[in-house]
């Protein structure tokens, strides 16, 4: 699987029919979008998930549009390249969220890291590109503009899966759909229960779970490396404490950007976290494969 996402569906939905007949199985579609494996299975009369089906490449589309870093023209692309611009309501109510999870995790969770991780790409110098950081000097509100400070560059990578996925679900939810699991590299359940196996890229399945209206985003910054680093980069330069963190919450958003900062957090913060951003479970392994759960 790609990048940071090493959720895996259980076996209890192998060899399901693909598309539903009398909606006691459930329609199932695979693709690809915003840098991860994407799939819905979804349960439902078979004419409703026929409709759903075929508008989900659309949608999915139109979250590439607006977060991709791959999409020369995305939103997101046109802002890193002149560092201010027009955006819609919902790359700022994206934004928004950013800025909770800012907050929420002290500023360890820093879209502005983008360029350090360019550098770190590239085998540069990071220190210009440390200079830079800093959630707090981006601007965006009300009349649609976003201004960057100088030098900076926004990486939407930890926080656009959860939000495209819990965008899917009110959509799912706004047709009558009352059950059905999304994985846009994290994953939403509608009704359920769902079972999810979380694994490690080093150790492998290390626990289940089982989501009923719930979300889990899971983080491993050992999927991909950058030269001596992982791909999941603090704004300080601490080196991450845990191999993989999963949390389950109720949206989607919030577990991937808070489960993209926690890999930095001791057992603690990891607490503190759990209380103030009202979190259902934290599940961390380290590299020692040491298994904790808050």
């Amino acid at each position: 699987m790609r990048r940071r996402r090493f959720l895996t569906l259980a076996a209890a939905f192998a060899g399901a029919p693909r598309m539903a007949q009398a909606g006691t199985q459930p329609a199932i579609w695979t693709g690809q979008a915003m840098g991860a494996d994407v799939s819905l299975t979804l349960y439902g009369p078979g004419d409703e998930t026929a409709a759903m089906l075929s508008d989900l490449p659309g949608m999915l589309a139109g979250f590439e549009a607006q977060f991709s870093l791959y999409e020369p023209q995305s939103v997101l692309s046109r802002l890193n390249r002149v560092g201010a611009g027009q955006a819609g309501p919902e790359f700022h109510a994206l934004l928004a969220q950013c800025d909770a999870a800012w907050r929420l995790t002290d500023g360890v969770f820093d879209p502005t890291v983008q360029p350090l991780w360019r550098a770190l790409a590239l085998g540069a110098d990071p220190a210009p590109a440390r200079r830079v950081i800093g959630w707090d000097r981006v601007r965006h509100g009300s009349l649609g503009r976003v201004t960057l400070g100088p030098g900076q560059q926004l990486t939407l990578n930890g926080i656009a899966q959860g939000f495209a996925t819990e965008r899917l679900a009110a959509t799912l939810r706004a047709r009558g759909f009352g059950k059905a699991l999304i994985n846009i590299g994290e994953h939403q359940a509608i009704g359920g229960p769902f079972r999810l196996g979380l694994s490690d890229p080093q150790h492998g399945l290390f626990a289940k779970t089982r989501l009923r209206d719930m979300a889990v985003a899971t983080s491993s910054p050992g999927a991909l490396r950058l030269g001596e680093h992982g791909h999941i980069l603090s704004p300080e330069g601490r080196a991450p404490i845990w191999s993989t963190v999963s949390i389950e919450a109720e949206s989607a958003t919030l577990a991937d950007a808070l489960s993209t900062a926690a890999v930095f957090m001791d057992l603690p913060r990891l607490q503190r976290l759990k209380l103030e951003a009202g979190l259902r479970r934290i599940t961390g392994i380290d590299v020692a494969g040491n298994l904790r759960t808050v």
